[in-house]
């Protein structure tokens, strides 16, 4: 959701720090409980704080916007478009806070706001890899440099699938138990494969193929064929990795001549969601086997 913000003052300090991950409605610091309020938070007014300072006194009203900008607020955002009072511009500028308009309800913005936070102060880590939406599940293919990431990926947005980022991609923990990838604003939508180059996969294959976010559910990473170890053929899953923190179930796909790695991705995806519902293949197989042989040995 677009949150049509203007500038209303303050502009000369955009670079100010935000300090506290919350975003506070001051409703009660307007009438005189001043130690709610906290330097670096973003203050979110709303009509009903608007309401409240026209209700007050001429100078009740004063003193109460002086406290709200006296206490560093990393920026001021006044909801639903409104016309705030002259005395809201003059504060701004002489303490340097950023006053800022919305044109969307007080609970869109104050969500909107709350939203950008959790994703811009959210620990991070860059990754190499091609992070894709498969089946409606984020899954990461890395592998060796030059092993078909691309290529690979290249099949599965032909097959219906999205583009999430290519070669690097930024991961987000928004919770203990969640990772969310996106791309960086430079490489959005593009995708580089060797021989064709840079390509713009929004505009080759249409707004659909490609996605500007989704949580990481699976990673899959491409082995050699060579170096790869058939010990336990049964398990399509068998590692866990950890990013910041956050627990992944990885699984290795070995890369030869003749195999279909857009089909094997998609029937990873399907088999982890099948996993998640309680069901194992291997475990079912091999139940049956031992019921088979308790079957031969009656």
């Amino acid at each position: 959701m677009k949150l049509q913000l203007v500038w209303l003052a303050g502009a000369q300090s955009a670079d100010r720090e935000v300090l506290q991950d919350t975003v506070y409605r001051p409703t009660l610091a307007l009438v005189g409980h001043a130690d709610k309020l906290e330097p670096g938070r973003l203050q979110v007014l709303g009509l009903t704080e608007i309401n409240l300072l026209a209700s007050l006194e001429p100078d009740a009203r004063q003193h109460a916007i002086e406290a709200l900008f006296s206490f560093d607020s990393a920026a001021i955002f006044i909801a639903n478009g409104v016309e705030v009072p002259d005395a809201f511009l003059e504060c701004a500028e002489r303490h340097s806070t950023p006053l800022i308009s919305a044109g969307v309800s007080t609970t869109a913005l104050w969500r909107g706001l709350n939203h950008q936070l959790s994703q811009s102060l959210a620990p991070y880590v860059v990754l190499h890899g091609v992070f894709m939406e498969v089946a409606g599940m984020g899954v990461l293919i890395t592998g060796d440099p030059a092993i078909g990431k691309s290529e690979l990926a290249l099949e599965l947005v032909s097959r219906g699938h999205r583009l999430v980022a290519d070669d690097a991609v930024e991961f987000h923990a928004l919770s203990p138990e969640t990772l969310e990838g996106c791309s960086p604003v430079l490489l959005r939508d593009f995708m580089e494969v060797r021989g064709l180059g840079l390509l713009n996969i929004r505009l080759l294959f249409g707004e659909a193929a490609v996605k500007h976010r989704v949580q990481l559910r699976l990673i899959v990473q491409l082995t050699s064929a060579d170096s790869w170890d058939a010990s336990n053929r049964f398990d399509m899953q068998a590692e866990l990795c950890r990013i910041l923190e956050v627990t992944v179930p990885k699984v290795r796909l070995p890369v030869a001549v003749g195999r279909n790695l857009a089909v094997l991705v998609e029937v990873a995806v399907r088999n982890h969601i099948l996993q998640q519902r309680g069901y194992n293949s291997g475990d079912d197989f091999a139940q049956r086997q031992r019921e088979q042989i308790a079957f031969g040995d009656g």
